[in-house]
């Protein structure tokens, strides 16, 4: 159980995060909060008495989600002002967003009830990476399995246009063009034939409904235009032709996934990103189970994958990796990512650790 002390940490935690990833405003937020948030409004009680652990909780991005939404929607000049990033004091941060956690209660508090659902279109380059690498060892024909799906905008992953360093994919007539920074040495150019994506979520998302597009637009850090647009962009290819999204329990789902025939020469392969986090370890200990056995029944007709773009929070950065059977039943290291896909590197090497994260805040898939 998490106490006061461990839940400001939590603030510092995605403060150095953030500041990692490019994103000073939540940063000085997080700052103001952990140093100064006081028990004054029933926000402010809820946010330092958080039961749960407060990193994988991801309670700060909860927070600014419900923050960022009151800004979007025009209904706070003050906090605006800090979303755009024109008061920096850290002080005069926290007294805005103190007075606005008393004022908006009714507001804000609804977004503390469940994780964020950034669903970033941008992380499907460091998922295609993976499907790249499996698709260069076991053939090019692969069917997708996604878990924690959200609202679906990554199950256009076949759909969306890629730049990966100077390496193109995907339909030259896309809505959506996602060309991340890039650094170290560029994929394979593999045949990739992404015969189907299905996916799953514990509590889906219907980007078609213009409130769900909201939430999502408020899950989005203020420091990223860019990143807005390309999410509203998704949006409307989901209005247009709509995903193959069920709402479901990760196990449960993958388990009949995995039972299901499966066509010969095509490899089923299982996707996610920064999700694990939030599964109950009972449930993410069902699916690594379920995914052994799978592959130990995987053969050279019908292999199996599992390709996922998880945090490493104690660096700032997301690690792409990718495993398959037959072939490497092992995880295979393929890339660090910023959190949102604004660059790929496949060519770092160890790094030093910003903060040493607690133990229940580690994420290991």
């Amino acid at each position: 159980m998490a106490d006061e002390q461990s839940n400001r940490g939590a603030f510092r935690i995605q403060q150095h995060y953030c500041e990692a990833n490019a994103a000073p405003v939540y940063a000085r937020m997080c700052a103001a909060i952990a140093d100064g948030l006081t028990r004054r409004s029933v926000v402010g009680a809820r946010v330092l008495d958080w039961p749960g652990e407060p990193t994988r909780d991801a309670l700060p991005l909860r927070l600014f989600g419900g923050l960022h939404a009151l800004v979007q929607a025009g209904g706070d000049a003050g906090l605006e002002a800090v979303y755009s990033g024109a008061v920096t004091e850290q002080g005069a941060i926290l007294a805005t967003i103190e007075r606005v956690l008393a004022e908006q209660e009714a507001a804000l508090l609804p977004w503390l009830d469940g994780p964020p659902q950034t669903n970033e279109p941008g992380r499907s380059a460091a998922l295609l990476l993976g499907l790249l690498e499996i698709a260069r060892t076991c053939g090019p024909r692969v069917e997708v399995l996604e878990i924690g799906s959200s609202a679906g905008l990554n199950l256009l992953i076949g759909r969306y246009r890629f730049d990966l360093g100077g390496v193109w994919f995907g339909p030259e007539d896309s809505l959506v063009t996602i060309t991340p920074r890039w650094s170290g040495p560029v994929p394979e150019a593999v045949p990739l034939e992404i015969v189907s994506v299905r996916g799953c979520d514990v509590s889906p998302l219907d980007a078609t409904d213009p409130a769900v597009a909201a939430r999502l637009a408020a899950y989005v850090w203020p420091e990223t235009p860019e990143r807005l647009a390309r999410v509203r962009a998704a949006v409307e290819m989901v209005r247009a032709h709509g995903v193959a999204l069920e709402r479901g329990d990760a196990a449960d789902w993958i388990e009949a996934r995995l039972a299901e025939p499966q066509a010969a020469g095509v490899t089923r392969v299982l996707m996610h990103s920064v999700v694990w986090q939030y599964l109950p370890e009972p449930v993410a200990e069902r699916v690594r189970v379920a995914m052994a056995a799978a592959g130990a029944r995987a053969t050279v007709e019908r292999p199996l994958g599992w390709v996922a773009m998880e945090p490493d929070r104690s660096l700032g950065h997301q690690v792409v990796r990718a495993r398959w059977w037959p072939g490497r039943a092992e995880w295979a290291t393929l890339a660090t990512s910023h959190a949102h896909g604004t660059w790929i590197d496949t060519g770092a090497g160890s790094a030093t650790p910003l903060v040493d994260l607690p133990e229940g805040a580690r994420v290991t898939v």
